[in-house]
């Protein structure tokens, strides 16, 4: 019985610092854009690659020595 006694509070005191938590987050601004990021991956690049920039992207194959 007295373990609930020591549990009660210290969950609440959980709980509160999870709820500060995540009123710190919404005040800060982590929620106010949920669709961008997501959409960011479907949306085409502006730039097209060019052959500098796709170079590094290439394995070298290295000179055959005999």
């Amino acid at each position: 019985m007295i373990i609930i006694f020591l549990l009660i509070p210290v969950s609440i005191v959980i709980a509160t610092c999870f709820l500060g938590a995540f009123i710190w987050a919404v005040r800060s601004g982590q929620y106010e854009d949920t669709c961008t990021p997501a959409m960011r991956l479907l949306l085409d690049d502006t730039q097209p690659a060019t052959a500098k920039t796709a170079e590094h992207l290439t394995p070298k194959s290295k000179p055959k020595t005999q």
